[in-house]
């Protein structure tokens, strides 16, 4: 499975080839925009390029951080401060599950991650996974999907809640070809 080093790296590769345009390209475009704040940078390149939220939010964070921005870290996105704060003090040991689930999803396509209070929301159309530590010693991944029986891994959740199904990751390893399966019939779901 890829790193989140690999899963950038794909992802800015995929970000040239739909835009027809080199990361060159791509950062000089952001750099004369005029623009300073993060999000007007994103919002810009979902406009006038046409890009998905997650390209224009990874090109964005990846040209201000190549950069060497001092406003950079200042305007990090919500995402990475709440990631961070979630992953923080004793449940930093759990960030390199939330860090190769996410990879792995990364490859699906596009789709929209909101911060919360405690986890990041994944979402499409809608809501298709949300993402978190549970305890200091495992992640919790909830899914919305349907037709699937429930197993001892994954567990069915009563109906009316946020998810229809959970489960519980302790270690990176626990992010396998079966959860990502789950997760992948999830997300197509949301569609």
């Amino acid at each position: 499975m890829a790193d989140p080093t690999q899963a950038l790296a794909t992802q800015l590769a995929n970000i040239e080839k739909r835009t027809g345009k080199s990361l060159l390209q791509l950062a000089d475009i952001v750099r004369k925009s005029g623009l300073a704040r993060y999000g007007e940078l994103r919002d810009m390149l979902k406009r006038d390029l046409g890009m998905g939220h997650g390209d224009a939010n990874t090109l964005v964070h990846h040209v201000l951080n190549a950069a060497g921005s001092a406003d950079a870290i200042d305007q990090a996105p919500p995402l990475d401060r709440s990631v961070a704060a979630y992953y923080a003090g004793p449940k930093a040991s759990l960030r390199p599950i939330h860090d190769r689930l996410m990879a792995a999803i990364a490859s699906f396509g596009d789709f929209e991650i909101a911060p919360k209070k405690t986890y990041v929301s994944l979402r499409r159309r809608k809501q298709f996974a949300m993402i978190g530590p549970a305890t200091q010693t495992r992640v919790e991944i909830g899914l919305n999907m349907t037709g699937v029986p429930a197993t001892e891994r994954l567990v069915a959740l009563p109906p009316g809640g946020m998810c229809n199904y959970k489960i519980r990751l302790a270690s990176p390893d626990d992010v396998d070809a079966e959860l990502i399966a789950w997760v992948r019939k999830a997300y197509d779901a949301a569609a």
